[in-house]
């Protein structure tokens, strides 16, 4: 029927030239090859046609507007969307481009609503019964004309329509059985958590975080993946309570809150993992290119974490030679390629963090031992030193990124400790203890209230805007704690006209890699089986980061087998002789 209905529509896309169109349940044209809405809409002249057309997205049959409680039924997609939206408009917020809220992250989630058969697809009438008890109307279309759909309203700007305090907001479906949404705020809540979608990808608040940073990937946005994490757990991206922004007509509680309330702080891996499975799940083609001239480039990125770990500028040199030399700077190892198992799942974060944690152990080799002669021997030198800037000493930096770090630290566990997980807006489990919740939510407020008068406590200030920098050093300190501009000649000699380390010797972190899709890493990460220094050094840029220590030992090892492959070929196969 979806053919009849565009088969006058013969213009091409503006975006991709096809002319492959349905008709969204609106009544507006949208490409099947790259889900875009036209502007375009269908006129119906025969009304025995409306009454025997099969909806193509969610249907919209004839419902109640408004339930006893006067909210309005909602569905979880729509939850969602109301929480993708108030996402991206804080990162709009952030300095993000406009173009990804509209152009690319828009697109996205239609795209996924089309894959897992939510919108803009021919949902199986056995499937629409099942999952949400259909009665007979399920086949009637709007009986609203006026109500907007759930698609087109992600779309609309600011001054086209407020998703906040619309209370068409959600989108109408086919008359649904009381008994669907008992023990739910929302129509489809119970039978959402009972849904068997291993086949699909099941949304969930850790994947609204996937959609977003996989649309930041997607603009080459200068912010990774830990940097946008950190910017949700200080509360700047809407993430943790995000329900308390929806409209008052959206009622959420019962099962809603298993599916929108959040109880913990969002974890690196499983975020990057989603966003994997779901450009895979989307079909996406190859991520524009990560060039050098990226932020995401790991010659750009060790340059900031050098700067926030306040070590020497000079590094700089040493971390671009050790990419180039292993060839991770390349725009294939770096773009993503959606489904391509062959290739390794790049964290550019971690990675960059891992190049200059190699680069230390290159040139202090970080033993416990080595460097602590090398920082004596520099500041022997930087006594009788009257010209140029002082050499770059490892102890006193140590000394002093320590003693900032453990302040930090400290900082953060407190501010951990303090969170309030329960939100300002009283949650209930169920309509029959609505009140009695209501009515202690309100005594707590009270009591609160009245302690912190009587205690004196200070209101909590205004939280500060978020920075790029967690440890930040200036220059122009006099106490010398900045150690940017410090030289590392101290530690280097001059072999045929190039600088090299003095330090002849290396150490691996592992002999051999582990296989990772087997083990779930490439190495084993244990404390009291490295160095102090070594340890040391890691647990910085696990701060800097907010991810695991073994995340980035797993990177350094394998940088160190693509530095030192050759000679550890070698190495391997003589062993193996020896054996024999």
């Amino acid at each position: 029927m979806d053919e009849e209905d565009t088969r006058d529509f013969n213009e091409r896309c503006a975006q991709c030239s096809e002319v492959n169109w349905g008709l969204t349940d609106g009544g507006r044209f949208y490409c099947r090859s790259c889900h875009n809405v036209t502007e375009r809409t269908r006129e119906v002249v025969n009304t025995d046609f409306i009454t025997n057309s099969r909806v193509q997205t969610i249907s919209k049959g004839s419902r109640k507007q408004e339930k006893n409680d006067g909210g309005s039924e909602w569905y979880v997609c729509e939850g969602f969307q109301l929480v993708l939206k108030k996402q991206v408009e804080a990162l709009e917020a952030l300095g993000v481009c406009p173009q990804m809220k509209d152009e690319i992250l828009c697109n996205f989630w239609r795209c996924y609503l089309q894959k897992s058969k939510q919108a803009y697809c021919k949902r199986p009438a056995g499937e629409a019964v099942k999952a949400l008890s259909v009665c007979e109307s399920s086949t009637d279309v709007d009986s609203d004309p006026e109500r907007p759909s759930l698609l087109h309203l992600l779309s609309l700007s600011e001054s086209e329509g407020d998703l906040q305090t619309d209370c068409s907001f959600a989108s109408s479906v086919s008359k649904v059985s009381e008994s669907t949404s008992v023990y739910s705020g929302s129509v489809d809540g119970s039978l959402y958590l009972m849904k068997n979608q291993k086949e699909k990808l099941r949304m969930t608040m850790p994947m609204t975080l996937s959609f977003c940073y996989m649309a930041l990937l997607w603009v080459r946005e200068p912010i990774t993946l830990s940097e946008f994490l950190r910017y949700v757990v200080e509360g700047h991206i809407p993430y943790l309570n995000v329900f308390q922004h929806f409209p008052e007509k959206m009622k959420l509680c019962g099962l809603d809150l298993k599916i929108f309330c959040v109880e913990s702080w969002p974890v690196y891996e499983e975020v990057f993992n989603k966003m994997h499975e779901l450009a895979a799940f989307l079909d996406l083609p190859r991520f524009p290119d990560i060039t050098e001239s990226c932020f995401l480039h790991p010659d750009m990125l060790c340059m900031k974490y050098l700067m926030e770990a306040n070590l020497p500028d000079e590094l700089h040199n040493w971390t671009c030679r050790v990419v180039k030399k292993i060839g991770i700077g390349e725009v294939d190892f770096l773009t993503l390629v959606p489904g391509n198992k062959s290739t390794r799942k790049v964290k550019y974060d971690v990675l960059a963090a891992a190049v200059i944690v190699v680069v230390l152990k290159l040139l202090f080799l970080l033993d416990d031992h080595y460097e602590w002669l090398l920082s004596e021997h520099a500041e022997e030198r930087n006594k009788n030193n009257t010209e140029g800037g002082p050499y770059f000493e490892f102890k006193k930096w140590y000394e002093v990124v320590k003693h900032s770090l453990d302040v930090e630290q400290k900082k953060l566990d407190e501010e951990r400790a303090k969170y309030l997980w329960r939100c300002e807006k009283p949650l209930f489990y169920s309509v029959k203890n609505k009140s009695k919740v209501l009515k202690r939510r309100q005594m707590v407020v009270n009591l609160q209230s009245q302690f912190g008068k009587l205690s004196g406590s200070v209101q909590r200030a205004k939280k500060p805007n978020p920075s790029s920098f967690q440890l930040s050093w200036s220059e122009e300190n006099t106490d010398g704690s900045c150690f940017h501009g410090h030289s590392l000649k101290a530690i280097l000699q001059e072999k045929r006209g190039l600088l090299t380390a003095m330090n002849p010797d290396y150490w691996l972190c592992t002999v051999k890699l582990c296989n990772e899709k087997l083990c779930g890493h490439l190495a084993h990460y244990r404390e009291v089986e490295f160095p102090q220094s070594y340890h040391f050094v890691l647990g910085l840029f696990s701060f800097l980061l907010r991810v695991q220590p073994s995340y980035i030992h797993d990177e350094v090892c394998m940088i160190e087998h693509k530095l030192f492959n050759k000679k550890l070929y070698k190495k391997l196969k003589y062993n193996t002789v020896l054996r024999k």
